[in-house]
């Protein structure tokens, strides 16, 4: 059934045929010259482009208090401020913030005067869906009349 083939039968087969045959092998030839030329590709231009710089993207910043963190920092302050601390005698002090669903107790409470102005100094517990957390924080009575909070942080 098979055949070997001949010089002669080269040149009985049609000519579309042979020119296909000799196209494939040209277009086969170019492209492997084409890779390992100059222009080919390497390593190097597969990397990336390490030339482009946008300041599009800002610089990410301090993270900022969330409304919830400020939200139970005003009921501890106001917490804080009411109570009689003669009275109180050195028991804990509960608070809870019905708009964030934290709630906690209040430790430590001791008065002072800072130069001018009436400061309470306390240690806090914070129990919200975060988890929980010790604070430790002071509020201060400003010359208006109103309490501030002068300190207010993790610990």
């Amino acid at each position: 059934m098979s055949r070997r083939v001949q010089a002669k039968d080269l040149h009985t087969r049609p000519f579309w045929r042979q020119f296909a045959c000799s196209a494939t092998l040209l277009i086969l030839g170019i492209l492997v010259s084409a890779c390992g030329g100059r222009g080919g590709m390497d390593l190097e231009r597969l990397a990336a482009d390490r030339s482009l710089i946008t300041g599009s993207i800002s610089k990410p910043s301090a993270p900022k208090p969330a409304d919830h963190d400020v939200s139970d920092a005003l009921t501890i302050r106001n917490a804080v401020s009411s109570v009689d601390v003669e009275q109180l005698g050195g028991s804990e002090l509960g608070w809870a913030n019905p708009e964030t669903g934290s709630r906690g107790r209040i430790t430590d409470l001791a008065e002072y005067r800072d130069d001018i102005f009436l400061c309470r100094r306390f240690t806090t517990t914070r129990e919200s869906f975060e988890g929980v957390a010790l604070y430790q924080g002071e509020a201060c009575l400003g010359p208006s009349g109103a309490w501030t909070m002068r300190s207010f942080e993790a610990i």
